[in-house]
Order: structure tokens, then C-alpha cells, then sequence
């Protein structure tokens, strides 16, 4: 397994600059699927997740090109050669479930395995199960395979009880090919969901409320091709904005939509960060010691779940006692275990942590258990002293490209030994 050494303690500073966001990359290229026309998106990052979905992709028939040089993959689906989607790959990406609702939509049947990704806590698909079978999909789970048929699918008003981000998008992606009109109401608002709408609005669909709890799809019966720019990664950009808070630096990012990350600006500027806002950038600025805060995590425009490990390596060492309530996954602590190897104060009590600041960390080995518990190991290997060993930082590499240079860019010293 690849490793990550790290030596803490130094300063960074300089500038760095996002690409398209991987949670966004995602669902498009599983709803790509719908058309044969040919498709571009670009500023794509070779990331670990999207290799294996293009190469699940390719396994099933769909033609895709991931090019590293230009950044970019161009999908055109033909014709799916396998409807049974029962590669291992599946296991290893929980986004994988999106080729439900496409593979479905585009050919009426779909058998696929249980998709798997990181061991955060339990990701039932039942409200996956739940959108689909309102529109007219008989599906049927066996030993691990999901099954699902339709002769044909057709709108309905669809209510989830959660606002889950993926059984949202499962359902906007087999509704665009739905005769009549659906509504999903209590839909996730995250920003990625309308990134989702705006490309298959691009394609020819009829996309109305993405952003809102409530959503409008009308059927249509083809989409066309075309080019697609995602929105940049807002965790990603978190991600950065913490590590630079935790080591008292100073940092611009550029291509930031700084609506998307308010709740991250927020949380540290309560903690003393100075966080200016430019039109599509953000410069970080942490020269005094971090104060403790209090972090909830909730369903966007809340704060997400996927920077609470990140906050908290950040927090260990902040004057006071922070306080993290985990709503979202009841197995993302994993990372906590881990710091507190490296002398971090950390007490947990079901979903919720409590983070005592400490003076110091020290270097020790470490493992990454998942991406971005990974990277909250690798910020506090960047402010504890003496050398941090992250190990298994294949999770990391999940949802961050070329971090080690990134991070050297601006200062740091990390060296990756594959």
C-alpha cells in the first residue's frame, strides 16, 4: 500500500487551483448513459473514483476516453453491451448505484451489485428503491444483486424522507426518460444536484428546482450530446482552507464558488481565520492560534459531513474544547482513533466528539481508513512535530489528486512511496 511521510511544522503559503468536483463528475457521467450522442466534460482529474466508474463504463459497453493531458473524458453510449452490472469494481465506489437509475432508463432492465465505498456508517438504498419503484420499476434484491425491470417508466410525485444527495440524483437521472411529469419532494439542495440538472438541461431534458426541496422533471424522449464544465470541489477547497488554518498559513484558491462553501467560512472565522472573498477565489489567512468552535453536521447549506474530519485534526490543537455532532454517518469517527495516536484530546460518545485542544501533536504512524478521514490524518501530520507516517492513502487518493505536490507547492514536505 502506498504511504504518505510527513514532516510537520512548517508554515504554507502560495496559491493553488481547483478542478471540477469528483461528487459532481460522478452522477454526470452515470447519467451520460441516457444518450448516444457524443458527450465532453471537462476539468476532470484522473481521481481513483473516477477511474473505476469509467472503467465500469467501458466494462458494460459504454465508450469513454479518460485523457489526463487535456483533463477531460468524452462518454457515448452505443448501445450497453451488458445490462448485468456485476463487476467487483462495483465494491469499491458508492456512486456506482447511479448506473441503477441510468442503465434502467436507457434499457428498460438493470441487475448490478450492492455498491460499496468507505466504511462511514450505514448508506441504505431504500429511498434509491423507494423513487424508483414510484416510477414504475419492479425491483427485487437477491443475495447481494439488485434487480429491476420496467416496461416502461412514468412520472409520479415521489416523497423522500431523507434528502439524500444520491437517491435525489438516481431519481432525476431515470425520470428524465419517464413519460409525463415527476416531483420529488424534500429533495437534497446540494449543490451538486443542480450541476446534475444543468448538464442534462444542457443535453435537452426538462429540469425545473434543482436547488430547492422540490424538483420538476418532465420526460422527454432523447438527449442530445454536447460539452460540460462541473462546478469545482467544494471540499476539496474545505479541505485546502483547514489545512492551511490548522498550520497557520496563508493561502489563495482559486476557482471557488464561495456560495457553495459559506458554511466553511463560517466555522473558521469563528475560529479566528481571516477568510477574504474575491469574485471566484478565497484567500485563507491564519496567523493566530485557532479558538475552539462547535460543529453540527447537516444536509447543505448546513455543514457538510464531508469536512468534519478535516475540522477536527484542525481543532486539536485550538485554545478551548470543540464540540462535533456527527447527524449525517454514525461510523465517521474512525479518524479520531488515529489523531488520538498522535496526542490529540479526543472523547467520543455516540455521534458526538468532544475535542479538547492540546498544546502539541507528535509525528507517528498512522492509517487512512477512509478519504476523508485520510486527509484529516495528513493535516495533522502538517502541524504535529517530528514525522507522521500516513499509511493506505489509496482512500485518499479516492478524492484528491496529487495531494503531496499540492501540498509541497505551497510549502510543506511530504513525499509519497508507493
Amino acid at each position: 500500500m502506498p504511504k504518505y511521510l510527513i514532516e510537520g511544522g512548517r508554515k504554507l503559503s502560495g496559491s493553488i487551483r481547483l478542478h471540477g468536483a469528483k461528487n459532481a463528475i460522478l452522477p454526470i457521467m452515470a447519467a451520460a448513459i441516457l444518450s448516444d450522442k457524443p458527450i465532453l466534460i471537462e476539468d476532470v482529474l484522473p481521481l481513483e473514483d473516477i477511474k473505476v466508474l469509467n472503467n465500469i463504463m467501458e466494462i458494460i459497453g459504454v465508450n469513454t476516453k479518460l485523457d489526463e493531458t487535456s483533463s477531460t473524458i468524452q462518454i457515448q453510449n452505443l448501445g450497453i453491451k451488458n445490462t448485468n452490472v456485476s463487476t467487483q469494481l462495483v465494491n469499491k465506489l458508492r456512486a456506482s448505484i447511479l448506473l441503477l437509475g441510468s442503465i434502467l432508463a436507457r434499457e428498460k432492465k438493470v441487475s448490478i451489485v450492492l455498491p460499496g465505498g468507505c466504511n462511514i456508517g450505514a448508506r441504505p438504498i431504500d429511498l434509491h428503491i423507494k423513487g424508483l419503484s414510484l416510477l414504475g420499476a419492479e425491483i427485487k434484491i437477491n443475495q447481494g444483486i439488485i434487480e429491476a425491470k420496467a416496461k416502461k417508466l412514468r412520472g409520479n410525485k415521489i416523497y423522500l424522507d431523507f434528502p439524500s444527495v444520491g437517491a435525489t440524483e438516481n431519481i432525476m437521472i431515470a425520470a428524465t426518460y419517464a413519460e409525463g411529469e415527476t416531483i420529488i419532494e424534500n429533495a437534497a439542495t446540494e449543490p451538486e444536484i443542480v450541476c446534475l440538472a444543468n448538464f442534462l438541461n444542457t443535453l435537452g431534458a426538462k429540469i425545473w428546482g434543482a436547488g430547492t426541496d422540490t424538483i420538476r422533471i418532465i420526460g422527454v424522449d432523447s438527449l442530445n450530446g454536447g460539452t460540460f464544465a462541473p462546478i469545482p470541489d467544494r471540499i476539496e477547497a474545505g479541505t485546502y482552507m483547514a489545512l492551511v488554518s490548522a498550520t497557520g498559513g496563508n493561502i489563495r484558491i482559486e476557482n471557488v464558488i464561495i456560495d457553495h462553501i459559506r458554511s466553511i467560512i463560517a466555522k473558521l472565522s469563528e475560529c479566528g481565520v481571516k477568510v477574504t472573498e474575491g469574485e471566484n477565489y478565497v484567500v485563507v489567512n491564519a496567523q493566530e492560534k485557532l479558538k475552539a468552535t462547535d460543529i453540527k453536521t447537516l444536509p447543505y447549506p448546513g455543514f457538510p459531513t464531508d469536512m468534519q474530519a478535516q475540522i477536527m485534526a484542525m481543532l486539536t490543537c485550538a485554545k478551548g474544547t470543540s464540540m462535533i455532532i456527527e447527524t449525517i454517518f454514525e461510523n465517521r469517527y474512525q479518524h479520531a482513533c488515529e489523531l488520538v495516536k498522535m496526542g490529540a484530546n479526543i472523547k467520543i460518545d455516540g455521534r458526538v466528539a468532544i475535542v479538547e485542544g492540546v498544546k502539541k501533536l507528535s509525528g507517528t504512524n498512522v492509517k487512512a481508513q477512509d478519504l476523508r478521514g485520510g486527509a484529516a490524518l495528513v493535516i495533522a501530520g502538517l502541524i504535529a512535530d517530528g514525522i507522521t507516517e500516513v499509511d493506505e492513502i489509496n482512500h485518499i487518493d479516492r478524492g484528491y489528486y496529487n495531494m503531496d505536490k499540492i501540498i509541497n507547492s505551497i510549502g510543506g514536505k511530504i513525499e509519497r512511496i508507493d
